[in-house]
């Protein structure tokens, strides 16, 4: 006999458009033009490293004025979502037209929530011996997206934030489909942001984990990572059709602090039960974002994992070279890329230096041009051995 699904297998789980604002731009079309063909959308900036210019993913957008937001919820953090879901409000108001009694969720993701505003609050207590008059610690919670995204728009039901890191976002796209599955909502705002402050940067350069150049992910060149700030968004619905989230795997190594299991077992493990709950083979999938973050040990990692789960025909690349690393943004941000590809028929293109490295396993980097992609993976790996794997499928309606 068949085996029988489980509930989470049998739900379906919608991915309506993404709202995005990040380096590569903020409407769909901007960020379509540079991800396909290949632009980098970074700047040199010593803000947070004096005397030190690194290459950054700045949002350069105009975002909504911050006195939109109540005091609690005043951060570029919160800006940033502000401005993404200014860009899903057209999706969003169709839906409540189609199911105006829907229950809507607000899971999110983030690393940084509002803490750049606590280190410009911080640096006047020291100067002048007293906060802000007008500080508010809630700014730097982590819980603060989810709350902030919550009061927004006036909604009432399930609202939480996941901290894990690099795989923060992607694990709220998982769990939205969860939510969806108990029959707690009928719809979830999933997705996440973070923002550039001195608390990431310093820390990631404390790690001597940044390149003072723009990143070569797979190279043997690589020398370490962009840092980059975004917001992403979806609404998540239990509607049949469109592009699905069919699957996602988690594993967690526990191998080292911030560096991965070398093997990529935890990596491989996540992939195979992304696979497995959307019961697809490996050789079903048409494109699949990297990790790729351009780190010696990630990097060596993640090509010895997909090496031992796909051909090495499999179009693959890392757009972290074009936006920069964003961190706990990154996953629903390169879920939104698998997204563009599969709606759009067309591949990222692995930008680097064109010197690969030989002591990595070979894979399939794509170049940019058409390809009808029926099925897309998306990678993010984080400290702590945190993995996740992401499987996206376009459906006829």
């Amino acid at each position: 006999m068949p085996s029988r699904l489980s509930p989470i297998q049998e739900q379906p789980c919608r991915l309506l458009p993404p709202a995005l604002v990040c380096p590569l731009g903020d409407d769909l079309e901007t960020i379509a033009n540079a991800l396909f063909s290949g632009r980098r959308g970074l700047v040199h900036d010593d803000a947070f490293t004096p005397g030190r210019p690194l290459p950054l993913g700045r949002v350069s957008c105009l975002l909504p004025d911050p006195s939109r937001l109540t005091a609690v919820h005043r951060s570029r953090n919160n800006q940033l979502l502000a401005a993404a879901l200014e860009r899903l409000a057209p999706t969003l108001e169709a839906y409540r037209l189609r199911c105006p009694q829907a229950r809507i969720g607000v899971v999110l993701g983030t690393s940084t929530s509002g803490i750049g505003e606590t280190e410009v609050a911080l640096a006047q207590r020291q100067r002048e011996g007293a906060w802000p008059a007008d500080f508010h610690y809630q700014r730097h919670e982590i819980g603060s997206p989810a709350c902030f995204v919550a009061e927004w728009l006036g909604l009432d039901g399930p609202a939480y934030t996941l901290s894990t890191a690099c795989t923060s976002s992607a694990r709220a796209l998982a769990s939205a489909k969860r939510l969806l599955a108990s029959g707690a909502c009928d719809a979830v705002i999933a997705g996440g942001a973070d923002s550039l402050c001195g608390l990431t940067v310093n820390g990631f350069a404390s790690l001597e984990a940044l390149s003072d150049a723009p990143c070569q992910p797979f190279s043997i060149n690589r020398d370490g990572i962009n840092l980059g700030e975004a917001a992403a968004l979806f609404l998540v619905t239990a509607e049949t059709g469109g592009i699905q989230l069919s699957g996602y795997g988690e594993t967690s190594d526990a191998y080292h602090i911030s560096a991965p299991r070398p093997d990529g077992q935890g990596a491989i493990a996540a992939i195979q039960t992304a696979l497995d709950m959307a019961r697809l083979p490996a050789t079903t999938i048409d494109y699949l974002n990297l990790h790729g973050t351009a780190t010696r040990q990630n990097d060596s990692m993640e090509a010895l994992a997909i090496s031992q789960l796909f051909d090495d025909t499999l179009p693959c690349s890392s757009t972290k070279a074009l936006t920069g690393h964003t961190l706990g943004a990154c996953g629903a941000l390169e879920a939104a890329f698998c997204w563009m590809t599969l709606d759009a028929g067309r591949l990222p293109p692995h930008v680097h230096d064109g010197q690969l490295d030989p002591q990595l396993p070979p894979l399939c980097y794509a170049s940019a041009g058409k390809h009808n992609a029926c099925r897309a993976l998306s990678n993010a790996f984080a400290f702590g051995g945190n993995n996740i794997a992401l499987l996206l499928e376009r459906c006829d309606d």
